[in-house]
C-alpha cells in the first residue's frame, strides 16, 4: 500500500501561483509513476500532469501546458505541482495519484492509477 497526502491548496487571485505537494509513504517511491488530476464541481475528473519514476519524462494536459510544472524528489518521496498564471477555470479539487504498473512511463489514464490522495482544494478568484 502507498499512502498519498496532498498539501498546498488554497485561495489565490487569477494570475497568481500555488505549489501543491504530495507526500508518499508505505512503499519505495521511485517504483511508482505519479500524476495529478483535478475535478471541478459537476465535471469529470481531468488529467493535469504526469511524471515517470525518474522524473525524466513528464506530460501535461492541454489546458495547463506551459503554466504548470510537475517534478519529484525520490529521496523525499514527494511530487510537486507548481502552478503559475492561474485562472478561475483552474478551480478544482486536485488529487495526487500513483501507479506501479508502468513506472517507466508517463500515465495519463486515471484508471491505471492504484493509489489516490484525499485531494486539496484550489480556488482561483477573478
Amino acid at each position: 500500500q502507498v499512502q498519498l497526502v496532498e498539501s498546498g491548496g488554497g485561495l489565490v487571485q487569477a494570475g497568481g501561483s500555488l505549489r501543491l505537494s504530495c507526500a508518499a509513504s508505505g512503499r519505495t517511491f521511485s517504483n511508482y509513476a505519479m500524476g495529478w488530476f483535478r475535478q471541478a464541481p459537476g465535471k469529470e475528473r481531468e488529467f493535469v500532469a504526469a511524471i515517470n519514476w525518474s522524473g525524466g519524462s513528464t506530460y501535461y494536459g492541454d489546458t495547463v501546458k506551459g503554466r504548470f510544472t510537475i517534478s519529484r524528489d525520490n529521496a523525499k518521496s514527494t511530487v510537486v505541482l507548481q502552478m503559475n498564471s492561474l485562472k478561475p477555470a483552474d478551480t478544482a479539487v486536485y488529487y495526487c495519484a500513483g501507479t506501479g504498473r508502468r513506472a517507466w512511463d508517463v500515465v495519463v489514464r486515471s484508471s491505471l492509477y492504484d493509489y489516490w490522495g484525499q485531494g486539496t482544494q484550489v480556488t482561483v478568484s477573478s
